[in-house]
């Protein structure tokens, strides 16, 4: 069995005027040895991990593997960071990565490359188990080759959906934005819904929002969603301002 702990809580938002906000979620498994993340947040994420590892009592260094979901590069860039953990990469999606012209939505294209040859990279499908305890689930869609991963919590399963989720609209609704496939996404949404539902004590960690579960088809939240900004608006530098980002 693994523990949970969520290092950065996704964020369900989009920007307006600055491109992609990517406000991802990174969560560590800590179990059978191992110390997992799944998946790394992007560039601004770094010095919040290494806090957050700390309070944990770990350091980067200590980060045995990480579970890649897709490769856009609000999820998958900080894997560098980590140089001792071996790397999940689905496969489906890294062989469509290496295909793909550069500028192509959200592929951090010399990351992917890099991927190519890495020697620390794994390739997964469909069905493997990737660790002990922990099993590889197809979700493609917003991806071609996305993959979810399904883990042994201590009281229920730990869902991880990735951007196959992004957050409880497209979990209830199956309504889904930011894909290359409609239809697929629909299919990997009732997929990780229908898992996520099998016990109430399961656990949907999504892409982009809170933790979320399934109780006779009723939705739970099993964490607080937090989001905040700090801008200066005046000339006097010591009036800054704090600008929440969660509804009342």
């Amino acid at each position: 069995m693994y523990s949970l702990d969520i290092l950065v809580q996704g964020y369900p938002g989009k920007t307006t005027h600055h491109g992609g906000l990517g406000w991802a979620t990174v969560a560590l498994l800590r179990g059978r040895g191992e110390n997992v993340l799944v998946d790394t947040g992007s560039y601004g994420y770094r010095d919040l991990l290494s806090q957050r590892l700390q309070e944990l009592d770990l350091k980067r260094e200590d980060v045995t593997a990480i579970l890649v979901t897709h490769l856009h590069w609000d999820h998958v860039v900080n894997y560098p960071f980590f140089p001792k953990a071996r790397v999940y990469i689905p496969e489906a999606d890294l062989d469509w990565a290496l295909d793909q012209p550069v500028g192509t939505w959200a592929l951090p294209e010399f990351h992917v490359e890099k991927l190519g040859h890495d020697r620390r990279a794994v390739r997964v499908r469909d069905g493997d188990e990737v660790l002990p305890g922990i099993r590889a689930v197809g979700t493609p869609g917003h991806t071609p080759g996305h993959i979810a991963y399904v883990a042994r919590g201590e009281s229920g399963g730990l869902v991880f959906a990735g951007d196959a989720v992004k957050n409880q609209a497209e979990l209830m609704t199956e309504q889904v934005d930011m894909t290359l496939d409609l239809e697929k996404s629909r299919a990997s949404v009732r997929r990780l819904r229908e898992i996520t539902a099998a016990n109430p004590e399961n656990t949907l960690v999504c892409g982009h929002d809170r933790l979320l579960g399934l109780a006779e088809g009723k939705l739970v939240y099993k964490g607080a969603l937090e989001g905040a900004m700090l801008a200066r608006f005046t000339a006097e530098f010591d009036q800054e301002a704090r600008i929440d980002l969660v509804p009342d």
